[in-house]
């Protein structure tokens, strides 16, 4: 049977590591055949060691004719390429699903993906539970979502004040919906519009976002709360690896036969 062709948008940490896996023969299903990044450099060092084109634009990737194109690279990203790839006859991975969080483009992609008989798979980045969220969402529920930081992560955001370094208790420092924290935070909360697109949506998911002085990595809960019912999901990550992760386990789900 002949392979499935994979395309990378992203030579950062997170490419890498989807890189790594199909070299470590965990998606022996799929054919790598082509990684696009901003920087040259960094493509062509994952182009001689996998074998794959370095490509300098989207459209050389797509020339490819891959049928799944996997994004680790930004929420820009996502907003410039995604209708190409899906008009292309390529199916998408979206890691940056804070691209989403505009409503009017995430209703464009579905239209997209539907006339042209692709997908958009949204990995589940550095959280989880998408399934369970999903249901009791359908019952009924409500969902918020809140997540604990250190104060170095919120520097160069508009969240961040000098204070918080400092601080010797935890802060609130946002509390409101998924779509105003994606609009402050383009890159630190994808995963509450994930959680977000899974449940009552960016404008109805509340968020809050605390700094913690002297934390390291992320913490993020996801509560999906009705009568009689309530679904936690509760994840701690020291690094973002987890989310490349998600990549590889989107990949491998695909292609299964049986399908988690």
């Amino acid at each position: 049977m002949s392979k499935l062709k994979l395309g990378m948008i992203g030579n950062g940490y997170l490419g890498e590591i989807v890189v790594r896996a199909w070299k470590e023969g965990l998606l022996p299903e799929y054919e790598l055949v082509g990684i696009v990044g901003r920087s040259r450099e960094k493509t062509d060092a994952l182009e001689a060691g996998s074998g794959c084109r370095a490509c300098e634009t989207i459209e050389e990737l797509l020339e490819l004719k891959p049928d799944y194109v996997a994004e680790a690279a930004s929420v820009e990203a996502v907003k410039t390429m995604a209708e190409k790839i899906l008009s292309n006859g390529s199916n998408l991975i979206v890691l940056s699903i804070g691209a989403f969080a505009d409503g009017a483009f995430y209703e464009k992609v579905k239209e997209t993906a539907a006339t042209h008989g692709t997908r958009v798979y949204l990995a589940s980045g550095a959280i989880g539970g998408f399934d369970v969220l999903r249901t009791v969402t359908l019952m009924g529920a409500s969902t918020r979502f809140d997540t604990w930081k250190g104060p170095q992560a919120l520097k160069y955001t508009p969240l961040f004040e000098e204070r918080l370094m400092t601080d010797e208790e935890s802060t609130t420092v946002f509390d409101g919906n998924a779509k105003g924290a994606i609009e402050l935070l383009p890159t630190k909360v994808n995963v509450a519009v994930a959680a977000s697109l899974a449940t009552n949506g960016p404008e109805n998911t509340k968020v809050t976002v605390n700094s913690v002085p002297g934390m390291i990595g992320d913490d993020h809960r996801i509560t999906a709360e009705m009568e009689g019912i309530k679904a936690v999901v509760d994840i701690y990550s020291s690094t973002s690896e987890i989310a490349g992760w998600s990549v590889v386990a989107v990949l491998q789900n695909i292609v299964s036969p049986i399908v988690f």
